[in-house]
Parts: structure tokens; C-alpha cells; sequence
């Protein structure tokens, strides 16, 4: 019976189950993303959570945690100061586990463990629109027509002798890149 024993063995003796633990949170910190069974990837969220909570708090003592169990300085910088930042309004949860399916060799079941992206905004209630009275409601809105041109008009413009008859319209031309330059300037 396994009473009271939390997490998975991994058919590992436990210094290995250790190493093992330390050395994928070093790269899951460092890459931001990596692929792994099922049940390593639920291991190591919760490592992986606790070290950002670390990284929240920002203090030495919290630095220093990390750095024990974290294999490379670099990624502990790293942690401190772009992931870390990253979630201090979060409150949790900063790794999410996507299923890939089954592997082709062993036909174990993958998983992409990732940092969850976006920001944990606060969420500000939105104001409603004033209502609109009926007299306004009743008053439609005009909008502009676009002017018609003719063939012989545009042709003029461009330089060119009409091809088409006069009587037919056309919208107006874009502008040239000798008119959009000058509109830039």
C-alpha cells in the first residue's frame, strides 16, 4: 500500500528520479517548452510551478532555493528576471500540458509541457452605452458616395486616349505612387 506517498516513481531509484527531475526543469525553464511522457510532464509541473513561485518572490533566499535545485545559473537569471515577471499578477498555473499521442517506438503516451503565454490582465467591468433616444435612433446616417468618373475623365488624367465609350462610369483610379509619395512627404 502506498499511503501517503505522494508522486510517481517512474520506475527510477530515487537519486535518479532526482537527477532526472532537476536536469528537465533546467531545460523546461530554459526553453520554455519541451516533450516528454504523460507522467513526467505531470511530475514536473508542479517542480516547474514551484520555482516560479520562488521566482516571484525575488528575494535571495528564494534565489538561492532555486539555484539548489536548478542545474544552470543562467536559467536562474532567467527565471528571475523574464519568466518570474512574466506571472506576477497570476496567481498559478503557469504551465499548461497539451497531449500529442502515442510515441512510435514504445508506443508511450507524449505530452508538450509549455509556459501558459498571456498575461493575466485585470479584468476592468465594461460600461454600457448610454441608450439611444428615439429621435436619434430615427435619423439614419448618410454616407458618402464614391464619385463616378468617366472613361474620357480618367483618361484625361492619365494621359491616355479613351479605350472605352465616354457614357461608361467607373470608380476613380487609386492614386499612382508619384501622388502617394508626395501625400508622404
Amino acid at each position: 500500500m502506498r499511503h501517503n506517498n505522494a508522486g510517481r516513481r517512474l520506475g527510477r531509484t530515487t537519486s535518479h528520479r532526482v537527477a532526472m527531475f532537476r536536469n528537465m526543469v533546467t531545460s523546461f525553464l530554459d526553453h520554455e517548452k519541451i516533450t516528454t511522457t504523460d507522467a513526467k510532464a505531470k511530475e514536473l509541473r508542479s517542480i516547474a510551478e514551484k520555482m516560479i513561485t520562488l521566482g516571484k518572490k525575488g528575494d535571495l533566499h528564494a534565489m538561492r532555493q532555486a539555484a539548489s535545485y536548478i542545474r544552470d545559473k543562467k536559467v536562474v537569471t532567467k527565471l528571475f528576471t523574464a519568466i518570474a515577471p512574466r506571472y506576477k499578477e497570476r496567481a498559478g498555473g503557469y504551465t499548461r500540458i497539451i497531449k500529442l499521442g502515442l510515441r512510435p517506438g514504445d508506443n508511450a503516451p507524449l505530452s508538450v509541457i509549455e509556459l501558459v503565454e498571456e498575461q493575466l490582465e485585470a479584468q476592468v467591468p465594461k460600461k454600457t452605452a448610454p441608450k439611444k433616444t428615439a429621435v436619434k435612433a430615427a435619423v439614419p446616417k448618410e454616407t458618402p458616395k464614391p464619385e463616378a468618373v468617366t472613361a474620357v475623365d480618367a483618361a484625361k488624367a492619365s494621359g491616355d486616349s479613351p479605350a472605352e465609350p465616354a457614357d461608361v462610369l467607373k470608380t476613380e483610379a487609386p492614386p499612382t505612387n508619384e501622388e502617394c509619395e508626395a501625400k508622404a512627404d
